[in-house]
């Protein structure tokens, strides 16, 4: 067994347990312990107690002493330089144009380390900023990215019940929250309506969730898989699924809204086929429009084939107004006649004289045979 006392940081955050030793410490004083970023203040949130080996990390590390008034006003100055830290790290983020977002700022009791909270959408390359950072303060930089939760926690707010929220007040650790939880509540599976202002899954979803099984819970059956053409229901909305990944226990999701996401069988709920027919009506008409644009996109993107009427004429404008004549006198001479009116060059064969027994030769001439010899004789000489 160890004599142990549990000791919180900031308001809501994790409990961490050291040794008292020999000092008599209770619930609500402040000491200054040693950690893993260096010396810091803290609150004794938990009297000592005794637990056993198994629940705490060996080996325990020891309560220095008790905090004093010069402590106190220690920490005053040290939330004041984080306000003025944070103004200076906005201004070298905008000044290396980084996409990320500057949450908040802590120094150590110590004042050998300044750690600052941001957000960011990817990985952001901070190296050049960290540069500048240990060249103004002249002490240890830590720059470490969180989630929106964290985010959450870090600044707090007004959640929808009215109250602050959870994670600021007393939450210690995020524990993992699914949307079928929401369902064995039979409560409403709109995201808008069950998820917090960070964005995620309330956390108060976690607190009923065991009562609901009249405090007998059994093991849970393991997750089953949805089937791929079905209308689910995610933290993101409602939608269609139009892939499953077996190994990771994925699904690819089309929302009614036309993005694609991938969730986890855990968050996916599927709904009834009635309450679904309307969503799969307007997902197949929003699947058709996508059809039609993809087809249209590519009609655009080939160039279409030239017809010998179009090449023609741009043949036509292309010429000078001499050929342009020419052409139109040829066209005019092969219009059609009217009636049994010959043509204009029959008309003169038929006005030339013949002689008699001279007939008009309408047969098809022949053509010469490779091998017939020529007239003359048979030495191919002319006669004379």
């Amino acid at each position: 067994m160890q004599t142990v006392i549990g000791v919180r940081f900031k308001k809501a955050g994790k409990i961490y347990y050291f040794s008292p030793g020999n000092l008599a410490i209770e619930k609500g004083d402040h000491v200054i312990v040693e950690t893993a970023r260096g010396i810091e203040y803290g609150t004794a949130v938990i009297g000592p107690r005794e637990v056993a080996d198994e629940d705490v990390v060996l080996p325990l590390k020891v309560v220095h002493r008790k905090a004093t008034e010069a402590d106190a006003q220690k920490v005053e100055e040290n939330h004041k330089r984080e306000k003025e830290a944070f103004a200076i790290c906005e201004q070298k983020i905008a000044a290396h144009h980084l996409e990320m977002k500057l949450v908040d700022v802590e120094y150590t009791f110590d004042v050998n380390k300044i750690v600052f909270y941001f957000t960011a959408d990817g990985r952001v390359d901070f190296r050049e900023l960290v540069k500048d950072l240990a060249s103004v303060f002249r002490t240890r930089i830590e720059l470490r990215q969180i989630g929106v939760r964290d985010e959450a926690k870090l600044m707090g707010g007004i959640g929808c019940c009215g109250r602050p929220l959870c994670c600021a007040s007393f939450l210690g650790d995020f524990e993992p929250v699914s949307i079928r939880m929401a369902k064995e509540q039979n409560l409403s599976l709109n995201p808008t309506k069950i998820s917090g202002i960070c964005g995620r899954l309330m956390c108060c979803l976690k607190y009923e969730s065991n009562c609901y099984c009249g405090g007998n819970c059994p093991k849970k059956a393991a997750v089953q898989e949805p089937q791929q053409g079905s209308i689910v229901a995610t933290t993101e909305g409602d939608g269609k699924v139009i892939s499953l990944n077996g190994q990771r226990h994925t699904a690819t999701i089309l929302l009614l809204t036309g993005r694609t996401i991938v969730a986890p069988w855990e968050d996916i709920v599927e709904k009834d086929p009635e309450e679904a027919a309307e969503e799969l009506a307007s997902l197949h008409a929003l699947e058709g429009k996508e059809r039609t644009g993809e087809r249209q996109g590519s009609r655009r993107r080939q160039p279409h084939a030239r017809s010998a009427g179009q090449e023609k004429r741009e043949a036509h404008a292309s010429d000078g107004p001499e050929n342009r004549e020419r052409k139109s006198r040829r066209r005019r001479s092969r219009r059609p006649r009217e009636g049994n009116e010959p043509r204009e060059g029959q008309k003169k064969r038929e006005a030339q004289p013949r002689g008699e027994g001279e007939e008009r030769q309408t047969h098809r001439r022949r053509r010469p045979r490779r091998d017939r010899q020529p007239r003359g004789g048979q030495d191919g000489e002319a006669e004379e």
